[in-house]
């Protein structure tokens, strides 16, 4: 019974031996420390290129929106006041040619009145 017990202190110390780290690592500990290290820095930069390009796309989406958004609310100003403009410009139409008929009833009239001497005779043309 007490080599039982000896055996079980001696698995208890050698328990706690290499728990503290006092057994050696395998020979090519370093080498594969070092393989995962520069596996986890590959990984690191492939996910912040991810990133970057996650963000990126979710800026432009949000700028696509919101020119969107923005053209919506432009389109639906545009529509309200198209017709009202559209009217004004044909009652301005309509005042410009009425306008240009006068100018030309008036010139009409005043090419007459030039050609009506006091005598009240029309000037006879000379043409030879």
């Amino acid at each position: 019974m007490v080599w039982k017990r000896g055996l079980a202190l001696g698995v208890g110390v050698v328990a706690l031996a290499l728990s503290a780290g006092c057994a050696q690592p395998p020979p090519d500990a370093e080498a594969r420390l070092a393989a995962l290290e520069a596996e986890g820095q590959k990984m690191d930069e492939a996910l912040d290129t991810v990133e970057e390009r996650l963000l990126g796309s979710q800026a432009r989406m949000h700028l696509w929106q919101e020119l969107g958004e923005r053209h919506q609310y432009v389109s639906a100003v545009h529509c309200k006041h198209a017709h009202g403009n559209v009217e004004a410009i044909i009652e301005h139409e309509e005042k410009q040619e009425e306008k240009a008929r006068k100018l030309k009833r008036r010139r009409h009239v005043a090419s007459v009145d030039s050609t009506v001497l006091t005598s009240g005779k029309a000037v006879e043309s000379s043409q030879n």
